[in-house]
């Protein structure tokens, strides 16, 4: 699996033979907390066998798009799409999670929902278009893999994996939404009173069950309606 992720933050006109440029590329191989979300369009592949494929091309780059725009708004960035899932990864300062910061999480989550509603109403498609998500926080390995100018990023580690597991989980468990523990707790920071429910599952490549905090974008919205 190739993850890949570009940060314009960085982004500087260098020169690759100059021995500065070999010295910013290793500073940025780092253990850095962070958030990854993973969101996943649901039944995608029955859509492909369904829907015509010039339609297809269509709605999902305008869902990529939007995507992509959302998750920038709300302070992260997604270069690499992943077939019919998107990954995004925040980071975090050394001193934890900031409730600022899980909410604009929160919020990217809802308006991916939000968008994905809107193109499914736009497009004469065969049943409406769905999307679940997995969010996990923990510490992994961001390392740039880029060259010259162009700072390419790529997040490896537990971290990482167990997000995409996590989204997987939200079929077992029937919720949109399935959120690590870390997670949930700087979650319940921003806000005590929260309506997702814990749950044990079998994640995929673990030894032991994992509990995870499962919700509907209902219960995400009316999470964040005071917040708005």
């Amino acid at each position: 699996m190739e993850l890949e992720f570009y940060c314009p933050d960085v982004t500087q006109e260098t020169d690759p033979s100059e021995p500065e440029s070999e010295d910013f590329t290793a500073t940025l191989t780092v253990r850095r907390l962070i958030s990854v979300m993973v969101m996943d369009i649901r039944d995608f592949t029955v859509l492909t066998r369904q829907l015509d494929e010039r339609i297809l091309s269509e709605v999902i780059g305008l869902w990529f798009r939007h995507a992509g725009q959302i998750i920038r708004e709300n302070g992260s960035w997604v270069d690499k799409y992943i077939g019919d899932a998107i990954m995004a990864v925040w980071f975090h300062g050394t001193q934890g999670v900031t409730p600022q910061e899980m909410l604009k999480i929160a919020k990217a989550l809802s308006q991916l929902h939000k968008i994905t509603l809107e193109l499914s109403n736009n497009y004469p498609l065969p049943f409406p278009l769905r999307v679940g998500a997995g969010i996990n926080t923990g510490y992994a390995m961001v390392g740039n893999t880029g060259s010259g100018g162009t700072a390419d990023y790529t997040a490896l580690g537990d971290t990482v994996n167990a997000a995409f597991r996590l989204e997987s989980s939200t079929k077992e468990i029937g919720m949109d939404i399935a959120l690590g523990e870390t997670t949930y707790k700087y979650l319940a920071q921003a806000c005590p009173e929260q309506n997702f429910q814990q749950y044990t599952v079998n994640l995929k490549g673990y030894d032991t069950p994992t509990i995870t905090y499962g919700g509907t974008f209902a219960n995400l919205d009316e999470f964040l309606e005071p917040k708005s």
